[in-house]
């Protein structure tokens, strides 16, 4: 059972991260850009800790894996509050 729960999880962060640029794509708005790159990001960390759990537990996926989760949060962050603080300034 934990196992569905985990490829679900890499399944929905992979599919939100495609959704999310599409989007970003058509519309252009850089909010979906920056959230696009999080769920990438969270989708390797879904990946790493899928490998780390079930594929192959002899081997310790626990830097990577924390890791792009950081990278993928640290993105979303800076594009919430660099890039939007930016472009709201602009508009004033």
């Amino acid at each position: 059972m934990a196992v569905a729960v985990y490829i679900l999880c890499a399944l929905t962060s992979v599919a939100c991260a495609v959704l999310l640029i599409s989007s970003y794509r058509k519309s252009g708005k850089t909010l979906l850009w920056w959230s696009g790159l999080c769920f990438v990001g969270l989708a390797f960390n879904n990946l790493f800790l899928l490998g780390d759990l079930v594929f192959a537990p002899e081997i310790d996926f626990s830097i990577p894996r924390n890791l792009s989760g950081a990278l993928g949060t640290s993105l979303l962050l800076y594009g919430l509050l660099w890039k939007q603080s930016i472009k709201t300034s602009e508009e004033e």
